[in-house]
């Protein structure tokens, strides 16, 4: 059976670099709200939108591992609460979910922030550092439980 692939972790933590790389071994459908709200919006702060967003890239992993296609949500996944109602979601329709937690200590993502923001990737947001220090007070890591 397929498997819902959970990407948790802040800007920065090694994220899409993960997602691309199992997208490519699992194989998998990668659905990436960052890159959708690039393309349709332009910028990625709204968060009405990127709302809409998630929505919909739920609705198609949901159809996708139904079908038996491996999928990958990039979505950071930062508070305890999320994760715990996408599993109830899932588990509701008989899907998997294999949650992938990128631990990285906050020294290390302001040194990849400041490499990411001098040659900022397509599809992806600047960060300040003002931003992620405040991100980091708001995320809450998978306890083991959890993984």
């Amino acid at each position: 059976m397929a498997l819902l692939h959970l990407i948790c972790g802040l800007p920065c933590s090694g994220k899409s670099t993960l997602a691309k790389r199992l997208e490519q071994e699992l194989p998998a459908l990668r659905l990436t709200p960052d890159e959708w709200m690039a393309r349709l919006v332009g910028e990625g702060g709204d968060e009405k939108k990127r709302e809409i967003v998630e929505a919909i890239q739920w609705e198609i992993a949901l159809h996708a591992v139904k079908l038996g296609i491996n999928v990958i949500l990039e979505n950071g996944f930062w508070s305890r609460s999320e994760r715990e109602d996408l599993r109830a979601r899932a588990a509701a329709f008989g899907v998997k979910v294999k949650l992938h937690f990128l631990n990285v200590p906050l020294e290390e993502l302001h040194r990849r922030l400041v490499a990411r923001n001098a040659s900022l990737p397509p599809n992806t947001f600047r960060v300040t550092e003002e931003e992620l220090n405040l991100w980091w007070t708001w995320f809450e890591p998978p306890t083991s439980e959890e993984l």
